[in-house]
């Protein structure tokens, strides 16, 4: 029998497609990665990397790369060959890591203006950005926010790389703006399709709709020169995963706008 040791700080609706395979026994464990080095025959298979384990984190960030190509042959269906700007939300930085480097690569003389958003509670990524040395940065504490798919203090290294030398902006984000991001996707303007986008996949919207309606963010949108014509890409990296949740963001107004400012850097 295969088993499957999860972090217990995943929640458990994300196990429900594999609780029920008859060969695979899922458990749940607060230091999956502990455990899983103490198992004869344990493998290690996360996204994040470290000193010493970074080739499996590679192979990820590779499938994530796949993502990224596919999101380009879509533009160029519609006629885009290349987007002016990239949005990409954050974890650790691996999907963000591979998009950017990515297009960084597909228009190496004329790259798109990268936008890398973080959770405000676990802003490892702007956190390192803001300190301009470099090095990566750890974010502490209980991570506590409603985009618990980028509850991740801790950096990958490999992606931090890349990041931290193509990377225009990083905003750290209140879950308003991931709240926000959700009821307009939900709720579009006519004749725009309607994305169901959960709580980590929806804060690019929110970030989006901030710097281009919130004169608090005039100088980013200059900086980093948005306006009408811009063609922004964006990846919506989760669906309604909690509807109980989603419900009540998008019905209900949970987590309502504020005008309390994100911190771009």
């Amino acid at each position: 029998m295969l088993r499957v040791l999860i972090d217990q700080r995943l929640y458990l609706r994300f196990l429900i497609s594999v609780r029920f395979f008859d060969r695979i026994q899922v458990v749940i464990v607060q230091k999956a990665v502990w455990e899983a080095a103490q198992t004869e025959h344990g493998v290690i298979v996360q996204d994040t990397a470290w000193d010493g384990y970074e080739e499996i984190p590679s192979w990820i960030m590779q499938g994530y790369g796949t993502m990224a190509n596919e999101a380009a042959d879509q533009l160029r269906q519609c006629s885009v060959n290349r987007p002016t700007h990239v949005f990409v939300q954050a974890g650790v930085g691996s999907l963000a890591g591979a998009v950017v480097g990515y297009f960084a690569n597909l228009f190496p003389n004329d790259p798109p203006k990268f936008v890398v958003m973080e959770a405000g509670a676990a802003d490892c990524l702007y956190q390192g950005a803001l300190a301009n040395d470099g090095k990566p940065r750890i974010v502490t504490g209980d991570l506590k926010t409603i985009m618990a798919g980028l509850a991740c203090g801790e950096p990958n290294t490999i992606s931090w790389d890349i990041l931290r030398n193509h990377v225009s902006a990083f905003i750290s984000c209140p879950d308003w703006v991931s709240a926000k991001g959700m009821r307009m996707l939900s709720s579009p303007v006519k004749g725009d399709p309607r994305v169901v986008s959960g709580e980590s996949g929806a804060v690019g919207m929110g970030v989006l709709d901030a710097i281009m309606c919130d004169d608090t963010y005039k100088e980013l949108r200059d900086a980093l020169e948005l306006d009408r014509h811009s063609r922004v890409l964006m990846f919506s990296t989760e669906g309604n995963t909690d509807p109980e949740k989603y419900r009540r963001v998008v019905w209900d107004g949970e987590y309502p706008t504020d005008d309390t400012p994100q911190k771009p850097c």
